[in-house]
């Protein structure tokens, strides 16, 4: 049985960091706006809010919006969760079936801004989002700067490794010992049930990613590999890596992928299969509670490449960063190749 390892101790792809400084020392320093890849119909039973928040989860927003209209959480949806500590926009979906609309400027909490509100004929959906762009600044930067300057070239024409972020596992990682502790027995609700689930899927994953990385072929695929099509979660294989596949890996339209455990046999063959085996045993528990739990195997790309990745020194000790992600990642997974956390 593993402990979860800390973000700062699963190996880099570059070599160790090349500087050291602080993320997230201010709310301004981490900015994320979502990118929906669709605009509201104009018309239907819902309206579709465009919102700026502040030092205020997803969560906490959308019941504060549903009191102040006057809707119920079955009728509240948005597409995925915004960190607490960041200035963020998102879309979130409050059904006003027969309702006219709130006075939005009248909305009581200042830390939130109502920036658009359209009418839109569905709920949204949880995962539907192209994904994010971040705006990111990091103070009191030490090191060398033309070293990571270098890494972030790479970063952009490489990636980074596809790590789920502290996020995914909770205070101080308990979400794995929760999920270990569910498996054995232990009663929860449905929605800590899939948090705990997801934690134990991550768990191995990431464990799987940190092998490859250690051996070098995380972003350049393994016989047996199961390769995952860039901006879908459509995947394809057991297929060696040829002539054709190398190609495809170096313009970006592909990439290695990892396991998201559960039931049914691992898709991966030869050398890649054997190493993911080799890893889900080391986390047998895990890896049967997903099994029980009826989860499916799914895949997920070991490699992520951030889009239109920018980067401008504001002094000589603060640094900011720009780029886009796809929805399912981290920023903290590409920030922790420059300052290791």
């Amino acid at each position: 049985m593993n402990d979860t390892p800390t973000v700062t101790e699963l190996p880099w792809a570059y070599g160790s960091p090349p500087l050291r400084g602080l993320l997230k020392s201010r709310p301004e320093d981490f900015r994320v706006d979502e990118i929906l890849g669709y605009e509201a119909d104009g018309e239907g039973e819902h309206v579709l809010l465009h919102v700026e928040k502040k030092g205020l989860t997803t969560d906490g927003l959308a019941r504060e919006l549903g009191r102040f209209a006057g809707v119920p959480s079955v009728g509240i949806g948005y597409a995925g969760l915004k960190d607490r500590h960041a200035v963020t926009t998102q879309r979130i979906s409050l059904q006003l079936a027969g309702k006219p609309d709130p006075d939005w400027s009248a909305f009581p909490n200042p830390d939130v801004k109502i920036l658009e509100a359209v009418r839109h004929r569905r709920k949204m959906k949880r995962g539907a989002l192209r994904g994010n762009r971040f705006v990111l600044v990091l103070r009191e930067v030490q090191g060398d700067p033309q070293a990571a300057e270098a890494v972030l070239a790479k970063i952009a024409s490489q990636g980074v490794p596809n790590y789920f972020g502290e996020q995914r596992f909770g205070r101080e990682g308990g979400n794995v010992a929760k999920a270990r502790a569910m498996f054995a027995g232990r009663r929860v609700d449905r929605d800590t049930r899939g948090f705990l689930l997801s934690a134990a899927r991550s768990q191995i994953f990431n464990a799987v990613l940190a092998r490859r990385v250690e051996q070098g072929n995380w972003a350049t695929g393994m016989d047996g590999e199961i390769w995952s099509l860039a901006g879908s979660r459509s995947w394809f294989g057991p297929e060696n890596p040829d002539a054709t596949l190398v190609e495809r890996l170096g313009r970006g339209d592909i990439h290695p992928s990892g396991p998201l455990w559960g039931q049914g046999d691992c898709p991966s063959a030869e050398l890649a299969g054997a190493l993911e085996r080799d890893v889900a045993a080391e986390y047998e528990d895990l890896a049967q509670g997903l099994v029980d739990a009826r989860m499916d195997q799914d895949r997920r790309a070991l490699r992520l490449i951030p889009g239109d990745l920018q980067w401008r020194w504001l002094d000589p000790a603060t640094l900011e960063l720009q780029f886009e992600l796809p929805a399912g990642a981290y920023a903290t997974t590409v920030v922790r190749e420059l300052i290791g956390h």
